[in-house]
């Protein structure tokens, strides 16, 4: 994890975009890219982005959470230029989805602020959007709900911010076709953490589950019965490298289930990995069952969650 260190007071600085907490209900997906060529790198010259992406995405753990409700906040003081609010909510790669060639921010804001900063909110819910063009707004500001719209396959928030019409990142305002080590100045207005990679959420399921059902939050059981056919531990991560590891562990009223290192072997924005038995003969033995999984890359855990299900 890097943590970067605000900028200096009076400079233009930004509240974070979307209401939940980093780490526990949300997380950064992308970065801005600072190659100015066909790679791509982050501020950390780690390959968290892809070319030419012109924000930060703050990603939401699922689809379910998606359809509760997360409000999109405006990150700064500033007036209104633009506002979308009309394209539907379908991922892009499923069936239905529309065209959106020229419109990839999806419904979204455009917010103009003092010294010709400006911000833009993208992939936000249809009919959403709270604001009209020409409103004055305050950092904190409900703009609108996260949502799927436009060029987007997971639900997020993209932030852009712009000077002069520049592309700036805000975790590197100084350096936006360089890359450093990630101390100097931001334009955080309190320190945001970004994981170079990490556990999105973690669950118990009777089977290994279809990714679709990981990403739609429905592949978490409540509560198994000692006589499911299987007794499954999954993890849902993000931001791998080539020869990270994801372990998995599960523990019972008898004791150790199941001790699973898969190791990495690619990198990969989103991905998830899978562990478990069938059940035994005579069933599982009721009671308490703890998973617990680490995401490492060497022999640093970059991220570790636990979970609990009761077997009856």
């Amino acid at each position: 994890m890097s943590l970067a260190t605000p900028a200096v007071a009076g400079d233009f600085l930004l509240s974070q975009p979307i209401a939940c907490t980093l780490g526990q209900d949300c997380y950064i997906q992308q970065l801005t890219d600072h190659d100015p060529g066909p790679g791509a790198r982050d501020f950390n010259c780690g390959p968290q982005t892809y070319d030419g992406h012109k924000g930060t995405d703050f990603a939401l753990p699922s689809l379910a959470a998606e359809q509760a409700g997360v409000d999109v906040l405006a990150a700064a003081d500033g007036t209104v230029r633009g506002v979308r609010n009309d394209m539907p909510d379908v991922l892009q790669g499923t069936p239905g989805a529309p065209d959106v060639t020229d419109r990839e921010c999806g419904n979204g804001v455009v917010i103009a602020h003092r010294d010709g900063w400006e911000t833009q909110y993208c992939h936000m819910a249809q009919g959403s959007v709270t604001v009209r063009t020409g409103q004055t707004v305050t950092a904190g500001t409900v703009l609108g709900r996260v949502g799927l719209s436009g060029q987007t396959q997971f639900p997020h928030v993209h932030l852009s911010v712009r000077h002069n019409g520049q592309v700036v990142d805000p975790f590197s305002p100084d350096n936006v076709n360089t890359c450093g080590d990630g101390t100097g100045p931001d334009l955080w207005q309190t320190p945001v953490a970004v994981d170079p990679g990490g556990l999105i959420t973690i669950g118990f399921t009777d089977a290994v589950p279809e990714f679709d059902a990981i990403k739609a939050g429905t592949a978490v059981a409540a509560e198994l019965s000692s006589n499911s056919a299987a007794l499954v531990l999954w993890a849902y991560a993000f931001g791998s490298r080539p020869g990270d590891s994801i372990r998995l562990r599960i523990t019972g009223p008898a004791g150790q289930v199941i001790t699973s290192t898969t190791r990495l072997d690619r990198e990969q924005a989103q991905l998830f990995r899978a562990a478990g038995k069938r059940t035994p003969p005579g069933g599982w033995p009721p009671g308490p069952y703890d998973g617990v999984a680490q995401m490492l890359r060497g022999s640093t855990v970059l991220d570790e969650q636990a979970v609990s299900i009761t077997v009856r």
